[in-house]
C-alpha cells in the first residue's frame, strides 16, 4: 500500500482545523490536541515542522498559541508533505543524489516519475481553503468543537 504518514494526516488535520476558525485566531497545542483527538507531543513535533516552512506562526504569552502564517487559500496539501515529508516521491530512484544505473532509458522510472508530477500538481492545487469551503458541515464540526474545547480547557483549573 501506498499512502501518506500518520504525521502527514496530522498535520493536515490541525492546517484545517486552523483554516476553519476565523483569521487570526489561536488556539494552544493542548487544546488543538485534545479537540482533533491528536496525541500532544506528536502535535508539538508537527508545529514545529509547520512552523519552520512557514504555514504556522506560534506566539507565547497571554492570548498566544498558534495559527495560520499566510491565508488558507495560500496553503496547499502539497505544502503540508514538503514541510513534514520532505516531499512527494513514489520511488527512491527519483530522488536526487542517488544516481540510478538503469536511469537512462528507464521506462519504469519514467512512469514513477510522471505519476510524482501528476501528484504533486494536483495536490499544489488542493489547498485548505477550497478544503473549508467543500464541506459547511465540516467546517461547523471544527468551529463546535473548537467553542467545546474552549468551554471546557476554560472551566478547568490551570496545573503546573
Amino acid at each position: 500500500m501506498i499512502g501518506i504518514s500518520r504525521q502527514s494526516d496530522y498535520a493536515a488535520r490541525l492546517v484545517l482545523h486552523l483554516a476553519c476558525l476565523p483569521a487570526g485566531t489561536r488556539v494552544t497545542i493542548p487544546e488543538i490536541s485534545k479537540i482533533r483527538l491528536l496525541p500532544a507531543p506528536y502535535t508539538r513535533r508537527i508545529v514545529a515542522d509547520l512552523v519552520k516552512a512557514g504555514i504556522l506562526q506560534t506566539a507565547r504569552g497571554t492570548g498566544g498559541g498558534i495559527n495560520l502564517a499566510r491565508p488558507a487559500s495560500a496553503i496547499s496539501l502539497l505544502d503540508i508533505l514538503d514541510a513534514v515529508e520532505g516531499g512527494v516521491v513514489l520511488n527512491a530512484c527519483l530522488e536526487g543524489g542517488k544516481p540510478c544505473v538503469f536511469s537512462q532509458g528507464c521506462r519504469v522510472q519514467r512512469a514513477w516519475g510522471q505519476a510524482t508530477d501528476l501528484l504533486q500538481r494536483h495536490l499544489a492545487t488542493v489547498t485548505f481553503d477550497t478544503l473549508v469551503e467543500d464541506s459547511p458541515e465540516h467546517q461547523m464540526a471544527h468551529l463546535d468543537r473548537a467553542a467545546e474545547g474552549h468551554k471546557t480547557l476554560r472551566s478547568q483549573p490551570l496545573v503546573s
